[in-house]
């Protein structure tokens, strides 16, 4: 490579922390993709299904726009999320007991059944796929949840 046409800061793409990252999550994705193939479920599926049922057991009234924050998936997205959810029977809306602008969302019992034994699943394979980094895994989180809580 000629070096006055190099516009990078770094010598080796492996030194490229966000090159990195993209990497990582793309693995990561497409082997999270193909463990949710026996549930009938994209990954984004499983996120809010799993957020409802997680934000249920802490015995909360779950609103769209709280799914939406709690999973940082933008309010456009989640609605079109949970209406292919709707249509495939797995999560129903009701009316909101206090605010009539808000619904309500849960899991049918369908998509607790489908919630549960996903979660074991995706649960496992995290496991697998993360326990390279052995004693290092929860400072990782740790920097993870900075990053998110920046902007």
């Amino acid at each position: 490579m000629n070096p006055s046409d190099n516009t990078f800061s770094f010598d080796k793409p492996e030194e490229s922390t966000g090159f990195l990252l993209w990497q990582v999550t793309n693995l990561w994705q497409r082997e999270i993709k193909k463990a949710l193939v026996p549930y009938d479920i994209t990954h984004s599926q499983f996120v809010l299904m799993a957020s409802i049922h997680w934000l249920t057991l802490e015995k909360k009234e779950v609103t769209q726009i709280m799914l939406s924050m709690h999973t940082k998936i933008d309010p456009m997205t989640t609605s079109t999320v949970l209406r292919t959810l709707l249509q495939k029977n797995m999560v129903s809306r009701q009316e909101h007991k206090t605010d009539t602008r808000a619904k309500t969302v849960s899991l049918t019992e369908n998509g607790k059944k489908i919630i549960k034994d996903a979660v074991v699943t995706v649960e496992q394979f995290d496991h697998n796929f993360f326990s390279a980094l052995e004693k290092k895994l929860q400072g990782f989180n740790q920097n993870l949840l900075k990053l998110l809580t920046v902007k």
